[in-house]
């Protein structure tokens, strides 16, 4: 929830999923869609936010938040909510806390230039970090191979989603890249804490684990390959291309 006290405006901004459970969401198991239109906007998905799916549940929501936030003065709200209806008598708020402030610091960004135009993909969800060019890792066992033979690159694990078993594997990695996925899996929520450079819920990956290979548009990536993400806009590119801070 992102408030702006001297205009006495509160952007919801945040992940839902209809019938699921929040465990579904923390485990990557669904791919979760915005709060509200400006996310959808700034995020540039087709998905119906919460905001145009269920009208009634948000603005219920934002009346909590705005009670919370401009009433009583509180921070940055990190909450936690479930309905059983579109009638707002149906809203549950199940806890809120304090967000944590994110550090402030400069992220690279990429060079814009007409073969990062001809090399992009789709875009997906940022989370953290900035633009990130690496070698496609599917297993902790292509980690260790491709980090023995390319000390100096990035390695960026791609992955259908990410269960908390995965936290070797992500920790090698600099780079996640998922499938499936929102603001607040487990792939995200990890990535931030650990500062790696993540994307999660990008549709236009297709794994095939046994084959030990990807499909993006069209296109087949092995491990290796190098790819690159931009954990700010969620942008994915095919192969490397150059960043400036």
């Amino acid at each position: 929830m992102n408030p702006n006290h001297k205009l006495g405006r509160v952007c919801l901004w945040g992940d839902y999923t209809p019938g699921n459970q929040g465990e579904d969401i923390v485990g990557g198991l669904v791919t979760t869609h915005p709060i509200s239109k400006e996310q959808k906007e700034y995020l540039n998905v087709d998905d119906p936010c919460l905001e145009e799916a269920f009208p009634d549940i948000y603005q219920a929501l934002l009346g909590h938040v705005k009670q919370l936030i401009i009433e009583k003065g509180w921070t940055h709200q990190e909450i936690e909510f479930t309905f059983e209806s579109p009638d707002p008598k149906d809203l549950y708020i199940l806890q809120t806390r304090d967000m944590t402030p994110k550090k402030k610091r400069s992220y690279p960004a990429f060079s814009k230039t007409s073969s990062l135009k001809k090399a992009f993909l789709g875009r997906g969800i940022g989370v953290s970090g900035g633009a990130l060019s690496g070698r496609i890792a599917f297993t902790l066992e292509d980690l260790k191979d491709l980090k023995e033979r390319f000390p100096t690159d990035a390695l960026i694990l791609v992955r259908s989603d990410t269960v908390p078993d995965d936290i070797k594997e992500i920790s090698l990695a600099d780079g996640l890249l998922t499938a499936k996925g929102g603001q607040t899996s487990h792939a995200a929520i990890v990535a931030l804490r650990l500062e790696k450079t993540c994307v999660v819920g990008f549709k236009g990956l297709v794994l095939h684990e046994q084959r030990g290979i990807s499909i993006i548009q069209g296109m087949t990536f092995k491990a290796g390959d190098f790819i690159s993400i931009d954990g700010r806009n969620g942008s994915v590119y095919a192969g490397r291309h150059k960043t400036y801070l």
